[in-house]
């Protein structure tokens, strides 16, 4: 079955005013944000989670956006909503933060407080404000970054070359295969995917398909990268010290024709 990008969903906007912050609400890089204090700047939210392999594929624009734009005014903030149990847990977060290398403001919403403001649907989702705090676009899922680079860009009046894709994968009109459903735990059998990713929690030895390697950060964990949709089995095993959550299965491109 295959899918294009460009079926994920790009609701209209209208005029919708930026959700206030949830008043008690804890953050990372940044002291307590007001909403109402960021105009008249354009405001990037982004909902996101470091155990889903989905919001780490989206993390690698919003960084790269973060350090193009927020010198020329943009606000980025990353609003972690959890969906797996590290999740949940502020250190681990935290040290994700700072292992991943983000920079932008970090608003932790761990009883989705602001997620219900926004009635998300779900992991990764950007909402893009204009310097009135009224909603200008809004992407659910992965890819449409070209898309939002240019709204960024015209917000902010700037006219220059966009970042461009990182993965041919993440083209609105890419070919993607629907690849093998997200499975609990530690699965074994067969799959089809282009990337393999493991949700886990403590430290300890990971076997997958007879290869030993040593995890020692909670989190998403990518194992078998194919570059294509590929078909496989997988053996995939945990020391005791490892908790596996979940294995997860990413889309992969169609493999072209000869």
């Amino acid at each position: 079955m295959l899918a294009s990008a460009a079926e994920l969903m790009r609701p209209p906007t209208d005029t919708i005013v930026a959700p206030s912050f949830p008043k008690n609400a804890d953050w990372i890089n940044v002291a307590t944000l007001k909403i109402e204090q960021q105009a008249p700047r354009p405001v990037l939210i982004d909902f996101w989670d470091f155990c889903r392999p989905s919001s780490l594929h989206a993390l690698r624009y919003i960084e790269e956006w973060q350090r193009r734009y927020e010198p020329a005014g943009l606000r980025i903030v990353s609003v972690h909503a959890p969906g797996f149990p590290p999740s949940h847990d502020r250190d681990l977060v935290e040290a994700a933060v700072e292992r991943l290398g983000i920079e932008q403001a970090v608003l932790l919403d761990p009883e989705f407080e602001y997620w219900r403001a926004f009635n998300n649907p779900g992991w990764p989702a950007r909402y893009l404000f204009g310097p009135d705090l009224m909603l200008t676009d809004v992407h659910y899922g992965e890819g449409g970054y070209e898309e939002t680079e240019a709204a960024i860009q015209e917000l902010l009046g700037i006219d220059e070359a966009l970042t461009g894709l990182l993965d041919p994968a993440d083209a609105m009109d890419a070919k993607l295969v629907v690849p093998t459903g997200d499975q609990p735990g530690a699965y074994c059998g067969p799959y089809g995917a282009g990337q393999v990713w493991v949700v886990s929690e403590g430290s300890g030895v990971l076997t997958v398909n007879g290869e030993e390697s040593q995890i020692d950060a909670a989190g998403a964990q990518l194992v078998i990268e194919h570059g294509q949709h590929s078909e496989g089995v997988l053996e995939l095993s945990a020391a005791p010290s490892l908790t596996v959550h979940a294995t997860c299965f990413s889309a992969g491109l169609a493999a072209v024709s000869a």
